[in-house]
């Protein structure tokens, strides 16, 4: 979510129960636009909040635990989301807290026993994995609101005006802002209707398991919002005929692995 439409936007994805307090919100913008200007960032966006049980691309991520000040995320790497894999329940709030990946429990008598194993794992670096595992998983765009040039870069689409209430409503008129799998997989046949200048990203039709999203209408029809079952606090919103169209996380940061088994 954009810095500057925030207080706006927070309010229409408030549908889903999660949000923000006044107070946080008010603290949360200024310290945005100031975060903008001390950085020199171009643009700042909001990404959400995870829930700690305490307290509260390449792309610089930050982070803060009172909505004022702010610290760097490192950027996410591949042995950052091996060494987290394994770790699970709730985060603690707090950055410099250490997870144990070699301690395990034992099945047959529940004592707690040790294997050599690596070194102890910061919360921070948990937190880097999983709002990069959220973005890869949810993260999500309307189709057309960026184009792809016939060299491959990727820029926002000037033109794009928003979905119609119709297209609006269809999971295929929705993209995973991420480097495309199934695309990938689909035969020339199958690729000789899309647009390779919009449809060049994985649309949510094909996300698996089939019923992870919830698709809705708010505010009299005016408002689609999207919620993801499988990262339960991820909350996407567009209003169609307009370019309004963001997503926000407020949950604790756990995966909801039990989904196929609840669909």
């Amino acid at each position: 979510m954009d810095a500057e439409s925030l207080p706006y936007a927070l309010d229409l994805v408030a549908g889903g129960g999660g949000g923000l307090s006044s107070e946080k919100r008010a603290a949360l913008r200024a310290s945005l636009l100031l975060l903008r200007r001390d950085y020199r960032f171009e643009r700042v966006r909001f990404w959400g909040r995870i829930q700690g049980i305490h307290r509260a691309g390449p792309r610089s991520r930050l982070y803060s635990l009172n909505c004022v000040e702010w610290s760097l995320l490192p950027p996410a790497t591949e042995e950052m989301i091996t060494q987290t894999a394994g770790l699970k329940g709730r985060f603690q709030g707090d950055p410099s807290y250490e997870y144990d990946p070699i301690e395990k429990k034992g099945e047959e008598n529940e004592r707690i026993y040790e294997e050599e194993g690596g070194p102890m794992i910061k919360e921070e670096i948990r937190l880097v994995a999983t709002i990069d595992q959220i973005d890869k998983a949810v993260g999500i765009i309307p189709r057309g609101a960026f184009v792809k040039t016939p060299l491959g870069p990727v820029h926002e689409n000037r033109n794009f005006e928003g979905l119609s209430l119709t297209e609006a409503k269809k999971l295929n008129s929705y993209f995973h802002f991420t480097e495309p799998v199934n695309l990938k997989n689909r035969t020339l046949l199958q690729k000789a209707d899309l647009d390779p200048s919009i449809d060049f990203l994985d649309s949510l039709e094909h996300d698996i398991p089939k019923g992870s999203w919830s698709i809705q209408l708010e505010r009299g029809g005016s408002l689609v919002v999207l919620r993801s079952l499988l990262w339960p606090g991820l909350t996407f919103y567009h209003i169609p005929m307009t370019k309004q169209f963001g997503y926000i996380y407020l949950g604790t940061g756990e995966k909801n692995i039990d989904l196929p088994f609840m669909l």
